[in-house]
This record gives C-alpha cells, sequence and structure tokens, in this order.
C-alpha cells in the first residue's frame, strides 16, 4: 500500500471537509466530489503499485476522518450553512446528540464513498496503460 499517495490524497477530503462547513453548498457538494473522485481514481491507477480498490478503500476511510471531523468541530457553521442536514438530524436516531450521529455515519460513508474511489481506480487502472520502468 502507499500511504503515502492515500494520505495526500486524503487532503482533497480535508479542503472538502472545511468547505462544505464555509463555502460548498449542498448543492454542488456531489458534482465536487464526483471530480475528486476521479482525480483521485487516476493518481492512484497511475501511481499505486497495485491494488487500486485498496488504495481507494482506505482513501474515502482517511477521507471520512477529515470531514467528519471538520463537520463535528465546526457543528453550529455547519448546519447554520446546511439547513436541509439541519433538519435531517432531528429526525435521526440519537437527535438528542447530532455530533455523536455524525461520528458514527461518517466511518459507513466513507466505506461508501471509498468502494466508489475504489471502483473508480480499478477502471481507471484497467484503462491506462502501465509505465514503462524508469520513466
Amino acid at each position: 500500500m502507499n500511504w503515502k499517495l492515500i494520505l495526500g490524497l486524503s487532503l482533497f477530503g480535508l479542503v472538502m471537509g472545511t468547505g462544505t462547513v464555509f463555502v460548498i453548498s449542498s448543492d454542488i457538494e456531489a458534482l465536487c466530489w464526483l471530480a475528486i473522485f476521479i482525480v483521485c481514481a487516476y493518481l492512484i491507477a497511475e501511481d499505486a503499485p497495485g491494488k487500486p480498490f485498496l488504495h481507494g478503500l482506505f482513501l474515502g476511510l482517511v477521507n471520512s476522518v477529515w470531514v467528519t471531523g471538520a463537520h463535528i468541530l465546526f457543528f453550529s457553521r455547519y448546519l447554520t450553512n446546511h439547513p436541509r442536514e439541519a433538519a435531517m438530524t432531528s429526525s435521526m436516531p440519537l437527535p438528542d446528540s447530532p455530533r455523536l450521529m455524525m461520528g458514527l455515519v461518517g466511518p459507513i460513508v466513507g466505506l461508501i464513498s471509498g468502494v466508489i474511489i475504489g471502483l473508480f481506480a480499478l477502471v481507471a487502472a484497467k484503462l491506462l496503460k502501465p509505465r514503462a520502468p524508469g520513466l
């Protein structure tokens, strides 16, 4: 596993985690993530020494740490800028502990997004020609 690559690519998760708190609205968040997933899949296919699916899976999990951490840390500001998500917190389990709920749901979202990134990376690895050694 190329952990340097995974940690480096996870900085997209840090940017998105803080960006969704302060700047990025729910309306464009999915498009931003799609673009990030495609870029990450390409970079994993180019730079990972094999196992592109696992690299994507672990990337999704590390991303979830950044995103969940930012959303919990800046919880009030996040809910202020995301009224739909704020409304959902009252209808979810643990309505009196929305931060705890975020902490429990975050890794699940990370796992799902990791599977998606992993599948994208697997496809990208199949489509890209392997680089010749020393290039």
